[in-house]
């Protein structure tokens, strides 16, 4: 229970943002984050962070507040 005037975290997630990735899931896509760009196939999706699959080896999870931006990835994988 918070005490009154302690400091308290608060995220706020956009329903939109959200819906429109989950419709994604299973496309191959470019997510680019203010650190680095992701290129994989969307294989989850949650209102706090996303769960990218690269080169079928590695999972990489994303923040959805880190994200600058997402693109259909059109590239063909061999």
């Amino acid at each position: 229970m918070a005490h009154h005037g302690s400091p308290q975290i608060v995220s706020l997630a956009d329903p939109y943002v959200y819906q429109t990735i989950h419709k994604l899931i299973g496309s191959r896509l470019i997510i680019q984050t203010v650190r680095r760009i992701f290129r994989g196939r969307l294989i989850d999706a949650t209102p706090d962070h996303i769960a990218i699959e690269e080169n079928c080896d590695h999972v990489f999870y994303i923040r959805n507040r880190h994200m600058v931006s997402v693109m259909p990835d059109y590239t063909e994988r061999v």
